[in-house]
């Protein structure tokens, strides 16, 4: 089923990038835009997971340098019964994980020293078996691509605003409308493309979390450390933002972390996380009996 979707999702965006290049120069930029698809397509579908761990700055930590860490994806891993991936560290305060890579061999999990240092062993095993369970599931790849092509349609919507200010991609096609008529379309995508962009994400991952959640807390045995996770990681996130703490996660990847960890704005109206509360509440209701398994 992820691989109907991941064509679809290759479909659908490389079809945004040929309108958006019709919008902003006629024939000449939808044919340039295609041509910039095909080799994102390549691109992303071989370098997806590389470029995801280089946005957030992540540095790849051996067992000698992070054993506990190593230790405990381990154990995991054999309890998912997937390969163990790659571990990665991102130098940050901020309390917050992803997974990434286009299938189980190739997967990587990646954490902040903030959440490291913030939650419980128990707590930090709940969150890794979660990012496993994407791994497990393939979600990983869709949710790469997403951001992949996420950047470059923000990176598109930059190339519109100096195409506006010095006449479009090459001017337009004089019988398609040009003068006012591509301004306008200049315009219109300037701002609709990062939407565009964010709805494809948020449409990706609001399901997808709360079947990684579930996954998750079988893989670990027990659901309630995750649920006591999410509830820090968000608490930490809210407390953050009175502050005036300002995320460097960049929107492109922000759908990739276990809680979305940019906060309000566009990105509040439209979130590409289910609301943690429910999260939470449906993480207790898992709890019947118990099946501890160490970690």
């Amino acid at each position: 089923m992820n691989n109907v979707r991941t064509v679809l999702l290759l479909g659908l965006l490389t079809g945004l990038f040929m309108f958006i290049g019709s919008a902003l120069g006629g024939t000449g930029g939808m044919m340039f835009a295609f041509l910039f698809a095909v080799l994102m397509n390549m691109g992303a579908w071989w370098f997806s997971d590389s470029i995801a761990l280089r946005m957030s700055g992540a540095q790849e930590v051996s067992p000698e340098e992070a054993p506990d860490l190593h230790r405990m994806i381990e154990r995991l891993s054999q309890n998912a019964g997937i390969p163990k991936p790659r571990v990665y560290l991102i130098d940050s305060p901020m309390p917050n994980a992803f997974a990434t890579g286009r299938s189980p061999e190739k997967g990587a999990v990646a954490a902040t020293t903030g959440i490291i240092e913030m939650l419980s062993r128990d707590e930090l095993a709940g969150v890794m078996a979660h990012e496993l369970a994407h791994i497990k599931n393939r979600d990983t790849l869709i949710s790469s691509l997403a951001a992949t092509f996420a950047g470059a349609i923000g990176m598109l919507a930059d190339m519109a605003t100096w195409a506006l200010i010095f006449g479009g991609f090459g001017g337009g096609d004089d019988e398609e409308g040009g003068g006012i008529g591509d301004l306008a379309g200049g315009l219109l995508m300037l701002f609709l493309a990062p939407i565009m962009a964010l709805l494809i994400q948020m449409a990706i991952s609001r399901s997808r979390e709360f079947v990684a959640d579930a996954e998750g807390a079988k893989i670990l045995g027990d659901p309630l450390p995750l649920a006591s996770a999410l509830a820090k990681i968000e608490g930490w996130k809210h407390q953050s933002h009175e502050m005036g703490y300002q995320s460097d996660v960049r929107p492109a990847s922000a759908h990739q972390y276990i809680i979305n960890p940019l906060h309000g704005g566009l990105m509040g109206l439209f979130s590409t996380h289910p609301a943690t509360e429910e999260r939470i509440e449906r993480l207790r209701a898992l709890v019947v009996q118990p099946r501890r398994i160490a970690a």
